[in-house]
């Protein structure tokens, strides 16, 4: 460590260019790790919060809920207990004069049932009729307010706005949360005999026992959702190629630091010092670089992350980056692996004499 420490402080300028280059690296996988957390939540807010273990759908629908339709025929066997909710799905844009139309979700429930009953509201208070609907905070953002009537689609008629809700986006569209009328009406199936488009179960193995339905594990169900596995892969991949370039880049740089400094390394053998001190002391050098380079680059990820725009999806998750840094130190170990054989194989007397 001490040679190191010594070599460190001897080559600021060579040794200061490779923290850049590990400081950005870190930094780049840093703020890609946020935004694919980011971008995975707000895919899944609104499911996460319902705290749901397992979902009913229609099996044709091809697991997706906005395509799923239950007959009340179909669920006429399926007994719903406190852990069962049904709901209703519909894309749907919401209009208000004066205001930015917004694309969001619209989701239909039963206030008696646990979706509307564990709902947290951050200002207003749930709905309690038909015109009545609760709102992703992102209305509040784009300058929507308790009070606001909007229309849904090419409907005249008026939702009024009565509470606001916080982390209630689904595949990134802002849910509005309603009634199961509501819902049949925006689907155009008043008087249709259905109940809904899905039930919601805290309970894994729900059995709504009829040939028509199919239940799923949630986690089964939000890898369907459209984009959601491509984007998560996407991100993972881009990660994975950033930590082999990390590995490459610290086994460039110490490799040609070592040519340089191969002499002195041989005069060193020469003198008796133990092949082992020396790559340890090229090991150590790596990890010291490796870890300066981290905590920089963390720094600067928490300073982007204190400043970035409300309107960029940006999540932190620690342990997942604390293994993901464990794997960067790893990375810098392996990398440091190439000079040091080189520095144990060394010959005294040919690269001396030479």
């Amino acid at each position: 460590m001490y040679l190191a420490l010594k070599e460190i402080r001897h080559e600021k300028l060579r040794y200061g260019l490779i923290v850049s280059m590990i400081v950005l690296i870190a930094y780049l996988i840093f703020i890609l790790t946020g935004l694919a957390f980011g971008l995975a939540g707000e895919n899944t807010q609104a499911i996460d919060s319902w705290g749901a273990k397992s979902i009913v759908l229609n099996k044709d629908s091809n697991v997706s809920l906005t395509q799923s339709v239950i007959t009340t025929d179909q669920a006429k066997d399926a007994k719903l207990s406190a852990q069962e909710a049904v709901i209703g799905s519909t894309p749907v844009v919401a209009k208000h004069k004066g205001k930015e139309k917004i694309s969001a979700s619209f989701i239909g429930a039963k206030k008696s049932q646990f979706i509307i009953n564990d709902l947290k509201i951050s200002s207003g208070r749930k709905a309690r009729g038909n015109h009545e609907v609760v709102v992703d905070q992102k209305f509040k953002d784009d300058g929507y307010k308790l009070g606001d009537k909007v229309t849904l689609n090419s409907f005249n008629d008026q939702y009024q706005i009565v509470g606001f809700t916080k982390n209630a986006k689904l595949n990134v569209a802002p849910v509005i949360y309603g009634t199961i009328p509501s819902w049949k009406h925006l689907r155009a199936m008043e008087g249709v005999p259905v109940v809904g488009s899905a039930i919601v179960s805290k309970n894994a193995k729900y059995n709504a026992k009829d040939d028509h339905l199919k239940t799923y594990s949630i986690s089964y169900f939000i890898s369907k959702l459209p984009g959601y596995s491509a984007e998560n892969t996407t991100f993972g991949f881009m990660i994975g190629f950033l930590m082999i370039i990390s590995l490459i880049i610290i086994a460039v740089f110490l490799y040609i630091l070592t040519m340089q400094a191969l002499p002195i390394y041989a005069v060193l053998r020469a003198q008796g010092i133990p092949a082992r001190t020396l790559v340890s002391t090229i090991t150590s050098q790596s990890l010291i670089l490796m870890v300066a380079g981290l905590v920089i680059g963390a720094a600067l990820t928490a300073a982007t992350a204190s400043v970035i725009p409300i309107g960029v999806p940006m999540a932190f998750n620690l342990p997942v980056l604390t293994w993901i840094s464990i794997g960067l130190l790893i990375m810098g170990f392996i990398g440091s692996a190439i000079p040091a054989q080189k520095i144990a194989t060394v010959d005294p007397v040919k690269v001396i004499g030479g």
